[in-house]
C-alpha cells in the first residue's frame, strides 16, 4: 500500500481521535478545570527507574508534565488538566511509541478516590460523545463503561493469578514479569477495572499509607480490555521523603549505567507549599485504540515513529 493509501485508510480513526480529544476537553471545562500548557523541554526530568528521557541540547524532552503541573498546584491552582505529547526513549511496540499523547489532570485537596470517580465519569462522557456508549466492539469482545467498575487490590490479584504476595515478598523482576504475563491480559473485561494499593517499591511519587499489616502506595492503574490505560495516585508532598526516593532512584540508575538526571530542585522546593493533592495520567492513544477497535497505536496516529518528512 502506498503512503497516500495508508493515510486514507486511517481517516475514520483520526477523525474519531479528534472527537475523543474534543470530548475530553468538554468534560474538564464543564467541571471547572483549567487547561494548562507546560514546557516540553526540561533540565531535570522526574527520576524514575524504568523510564528514560530523550536528550535535547543538554536538556531533556519531558516524559510527563507531572513536575511542572504539581508546581502549579503548589502555587494554588485547584483543578488543572493538560493534553500533550511526551517522549520516552526506546519505547516501541504495538502499544508503545517513543512519542505519544498523555492526558494528565490534578486535583488539590483530593486523594486517589476522587480520581477514580473522575475516570468513571470521563470515560462515560467521552464514549457518549463519540457514539460508543454504553457498549463498543473491540476485537471479539463487546466492552462496556456502565457502572459499577470493579476495584481490586494488587495483593489479592497477585495471590489469585500469580500465586504469591508482592507486598510481603516483593521481587521487582518477578513483579514486572507476572504483571505483564499473568495479570494484565485478563483485566478489564468487559468493563474497566481499577488495580489498587501497589507495593511501596512501586511508588516513585505516590503517598504511602498503612493497610492491614503492611504499607501500600495510594496508587492505582486503570485497565480496560487488558490495556493499561491510566496511572493515578495520591501525591507524596513530604519533601524529605521525596528527596530520599529520588536519591535512591538516581543511585540505582547510576549503578545500572543509565542516564543520571540533574536534581529537580525547583520541584522539590514547591513541595513545601503543596497540600494534599492527587494526579493521574491517561494514555490518549490507547483509549483511541479501544474506542476505534484498533490493534496498534500505529493505526490511530497519522505518522508512526519511523515516518519520513
Amino acid at each position: 500500500m502506498n503512503p497516500r493509501d495508508i493515510l486514507a485508510a486511517k481517516r475514520w480513526r483520526l477523525e474519531m481521535r479528534s472527537r475523543i480529544l474534543h470530548g475530553m476537553r468538554l468534560f474538564f471545562m464543564e467541571r471547572g478545570f483549567t487547561e494548562v500548557q507546560t514546557p516540553v523541554r526540561t533540565p531535570a526530568p522526574a527520576p524514575e527507574l524504568h523510564i528514560d528521557a530523550v536528550r535535547s541540547e543538554g536538556w531533556y524532552l519531558h516524559t510527563s508534565p507531572e513536575l511542572y503541573m504539581k508546581r502549579l498546584l503548589a502555587a494554588g491552582y485547584e483543578k488543572i488538566f493538560q493534553i500533550c505529547p511526551v517522549f520516552r526513549k526506546g519505547e516501541r511496540g504495538r502499544r508503545h511509541h517513543p512519542e505519544f499523547t498523555l492526558l494528565e489532570w490534578y486535583r488539590l485537596g483530593a486523594d486517589s478516590n476522587a480520581l477514580k470517580k473522575d475516570c468513571e465519569d470521563l470515560l462515560q462522557a467521552v464514549c457518549s460523545h463519540v457514539g460508543r456508549y454504553p457498549h463498543c466492539p473491540y476485537g471479539p469482545h463487546t466492552l462496556s463503561v456502565l457502572p459499577p467498575w470493579e476495584d481490586r487490590t494488587v495483593r489479592n490479584v497477585f495471590r489469585d493469578r500469580a500465586g504469591w504476595d508482592p507486598l510481603k515478598n516483593y521481587d521487582a523482576d518477578r513483579f514486572a514479569l507476572d504483571l505483564v504475563e499473568k495479570i494484565e491480559p485478563a483485566l478489564g473485561f468487559p468493563k474497566p477495572v481499577f488495580l489498587s494499593d501497589y507495593p511501596p517499591q512501586e511508588a516513585a511519587l505516590a503517598r504511602l499509607r498503612p493497610h492491614e499489616d503492611l504499607w501500600v502506595a495510594e496508587r492505582f492503574e486503570l485497565y480496560w480490555a487488558g490495556v493499561e490505560l491510566a496511572n493515578g495516585f495520591s501525591e507524596l508532598t513530604d519533601r524529605r521523603e521525596q528527596e530520599d526516593r529520588f536519591r535512591e532512584c538516581l543511585d540505582r540508575r547510576r549503578a545500572d549505567g543509565r542516564d543520571v538526571y540533574p536534581w529537580p530542585e525547583r520541584f522539590l522546593e514547591s513541595l513545601e507549599h503543596l497540600e494534599r493533592a492527587a494526579g493521574i495520567a491517561l494514555g490518549v492513544d490507547r483509549l483511541v485504540m479501544l474506542l476505534t477497535d484498533a490493534s496498534s497505536i500505529d493505526d490511530v496516529t497519522a505518522f508512526g515513529p519511523e515516518h519520513e518528512p
